[in-house]
């Protein structure tokens, strides 16, 4: 497995969260590209070449490009935006855009149906051009996201894993949640957490909250998964710090497991 950051939670300009990403060890980042200069509309091609040689230079990839525009699939403006966005990450050499969808449920809807219909033309052009659209896990359960998944019938829509959004919001468990999602899953986030209500939770620092990161690293290693475990922090004074703890605990936890880090 990799261990990627996302590029964002370090509150730095694009070149100098690159160059800290290299100095924290990581080999991939994460890049929102729904805000600030990163637009897809503010990527000209002088932009996209000046962007490629920030990361070749600091020896680091995409491992996936957010697509997140805060608002759920049923809206038909997020297609094609989401659509130009998958182009320019495939400009970046990145095949992966991740967001949230929306909270699906298991009884169709009006709304749900919006949402499928979206989807599936996400998934049908991301397919077509050899990307994928990743949704990210956390306001349903894991069996619900996978029903959902199964129904579009499209190889294009798969999931980006966040263990720590099961338990947080859904309250589910992280490490069965594998194995329901094992066809699907082609990007993660490490994040820690613990439900604090119905309708509250808390982000921890890794291995500080409800995620059992022994037995969750050790399922994605049982199905095969040999992709990003890729930091995201959103609170804390100092996420620069944490993250570097975050990467040496995962580090740890993969010499455990005996898994190569790649």
């Amino acid at each position: 497995m990799k261990i990627g950051l996302i590029a964002d939670s370090l509150r730095l300009d694009f070149e100098d969260s690159i160059k800290a990403a290299n100095k924290l060890g990581v080999t991939g980042v994460q890049k929102y590209m729904t805000f600030g200069d990163f637009t897809a509309e503010d990527l000209t091609p002088s932009r996209i070449k000046e962007v490629k040689d920030i990361m070749s230079s600091n020896g680091l990839i995409f491992s996936a490009i957010c697509g997140d525009f805060n608002v759920d699939l049923d809206d038909e403006d997020v297609v094609e935006n989401s659509m130009r966005v998958l182009d320019k990450a495939k400009e970046l050499d990145c095949h992966i855009v991740t967001t949230h969808i929306g909270h699906i449920y298991e009884t169709d809807d009006a709304r749900m149906e919006k949402i499928r219909t979206n989807a599936q033309k996400l998934a049908v052009y991301a397919d077509s051009i050899g990307s994928v659209f990743a949704a990210e896990t956390g306001t349903e359960k894991a069996v619900v996201l996978k029903s959902f998944l199964d129904s579009l019938g499209a190889k294009g829509l798969r999931v980006n894993y966040d263990p720590a959004n099961l338990v947080m919001v859904a309250g589910d468990d992280p490490v069965a949640g594998v194995y329901t999602l094992r066809d699907y899953i082609v990007h993660t986030h490490a994040k820690d957490g613990i439900k604090t209500g119905n309708t509250s939770w808390e982000e921890l620092p890794l291995g500080t909250g409800g995620v059992d990161f022994d037995k969750y690293i050790a399922a994605l290693n049982d199905i095969g998964y040999d992709g990003y475990l890729t930091i995201e922090r959103e609170v804390g004074d100092d996420p620069a710090a944490d993250i570097s703890m975050a990467v040496d605990f995962l580090k740890g936890k993969l010499n455990k497991l005996n898994i190569k880090l790649g």
